[in-house]
């Protein structure tokens, strides 16, 4: 019996990093908000925070985006997303002591209840920002 060849294939960084352009513009500002604010403030703090760096930096964005909720054809309701960026990354906003994997359910949610490939989950209740961001693609 022939033994059998694995092919190998390499992911160019589009493919592996989707919208990487818009979703590093968004932690840059993320970025800029934490370093001028720090942890330890409310949710809705940083959200208006990043909405001011996204209009002082000409990013495209929803704040609240409403979303509408189907199961089987039928409207069930409303929701609210903190951010849709240039209609493509859905931005969900946390301030909280311990990230929990609900937290990323619920974005991954958001994520196929819009169609969309990418979103960003952040914690701004940590010391660097960069430990509180999780970038999610489906």
């Amino acid at each position: 019996m022939k033994p059998q060849r694995t092919k190998s294939f390499h992911l160019s960084a589009q493919e592996e990093f989707p919208l990487k352009e818009i979703t590093g513009k968004v932690i840059s500002c993320a970025i800029e908000v934490h370093s001028m604010l720090g942890p330890g403030l409310l949710e809705s703090i940083y959200e208006e925070a990043l909405a001011h760096e996204f209009a002082l930096r000409g990013i495209l964005y929803e704040k609240q985006k409403e979303i509408n909720l189907n199961y089987k054809g039928k409207e069930i309701g409303k929701h609210r997303i903190d951010f849709l960026q240039e209609n493509e990354v859905v931005v969900e906003l946390k301030a909280v002591e311990k990230m929990n994997n609900i937290f990323e359910a619920q974005l991954l949610t958001y994520l196929k209840i819009m169609d969309k490939r990418v979103g960003l989950l952040m914690n701004f209740n940590v010391e660097r920002l960069k430990d509180g961001i999780k970038r999610l693609i489906i």
